[in-house]
């Protein structure tokens, strides 16, 4: 859950094109039909280390019942995902599964299986089975470190999906390795942002925005009455008062990778806690990735994995998944982002035109 204040909220009031986030001041919008002064009603509750929020417009009926169902939501699923406390699911599969075959509840069955695909889509460039890798760099505790050559050959070892059997029969999972632990925390912020927003939609709601941390953001609807969609800005990670995009969420996601706030020195080279699984080593090739995705699980996970592959491969991906778009930042230090995949629209570059360019 490492991701975060990439994606920040702000209100919808002044202005019809306001971002929910990065300025303060308006975006220019001449050609925006949506009212003025429009008010929000915002929930927020800290789990999984950061501060989740849900959003809706003033009147909502039931919003304040709806928020305490999601919020309660997001607090079973940290308690059922977390490696940081030994009660949870997750802590106490981890010890056996190299023993036996260990039963887990449907929902973790389904999201181990839904990372096993991701992983195998992704050239491994997304996997769960990283817990002994990042506990191995330090980053479990944001403590981070260089491990030595040796350490870095048997961590290598314990990492992957490879290492991992799941029976979906019997809905078990055995590792098939000593070692090899699971660690959601490239998926689980916008897996509970997706559940949470299920509970809402049973109750009713039709239109909220759900984000976890800043950088995981859930969309029910199209935001306030005649709105294009809810508008998120996304902030240059190191440059945080300069806007690189706009998107507006219409019952989508948004994951953003970046390595601003956990990195360390290492030779002359600054290093983030971004690792790519198949090399053992700090992922290097972007600055930012930030995804459009039909769930926030989705988002989240091909954030990390587009953050590792680059600008090709990413761009690769979204030919071949025509849902999914991305904007993405190279690590030189005048790069300027780019639009892969088909954005409708939903994305505006914030030095371009409003028509988004995709490439």
């Amino acid at each position: 859950m490492n991701r975060r204040n990439f994606l920040h909220p702000g209100h919808l009031a002044n202005t019809a094109g306001e971002l929910l986030g990065l300025l303060s001041e308006p975006l220019p919008d001449k050609d925006s039909d949506e009212k003025d002064d429009i008010d929000l009603l915002r929930f927020s509750r800290r789990a999984m280390a950061t501060t989740f929020e849900v959003i809706f417009p003033f009147g909502t009926v039931g919003a304040t019942q709806a928020a305490e169902s999601a919020l309660d939501e997001i607090d079973r699923i940290e308690d059922q995902l977390t490696v940081y406390r030994e009660t949870s699911e997750v802590s106490r599969l981890n010890p056996l599964a190299a023993t036996e075959p260990v039963t887990v509840s449907e929902n973790l069955f389904q999201l181990l299986t839904q990372s096993a695909v991701l992983t195998q889509q992704t050239e491994g460039a997304f996997d769960v089975a990283t817990g002994a890798l990042i506990k191995a760099w330090g980053f479990h505790r944001r403590l981070g470190r260089v491990p030595s050559a040796p350490e870095r050959a048997d961590v290598a070892d314990q990492t992957g999906m490879k290492n991992i059997l799941l029976d979906s029969k019997n809905r078990t999972v055995r590792f098939l390795k000593p070692g090899v632990e699971i660690n959601f925390g490239s998926i689980g912020k916008g897996y509970a942002l997706d559940q949470a927003a299920e509970q809402m939609r049973t109750r009713g709601i039709r239109n909220a925005l759900l984000h976890g941390g800043h950088s995981s953001v859930c969309a029910i609807g199209t935001g306030p009455e005649r709105c294009r969609g809810w508008p998120v800005g996304i902030r240059h990670p190191w440059k945080p008062d300069q806007r690189l995009a706009t998107v507006r969420l219409k019952d989508r996601a948004l994951g953003t990778s970046a390595t601003t706030f956990q990195h360390l020195e290492h030779e002359g080279r600054k290093l983030g806690h971004i690792l790519d699984p198949r090399t053992g080593w700090p992922a290097e090739n972007l600055a930012m990735a930030s995804v459009l995705a039909p769930t926030a699980a989705l988002a989240d996970a091909l954030a990390t994995a587009f953050f590792i592959l680059g600008v090709d491969k990413a761009r690769l991906y979204c030919e071949n998944h025509p849902e999914i778009a991305a904007v993405l930042l190279s690590a030189e230090e005048s790069a300027k982002p780019v639009v892969v995949g088909s954005c409708d629209d939903l994305i505006q570059l914030a030095s371009a035109d409003p028509t988004c360019q995709a490439t």
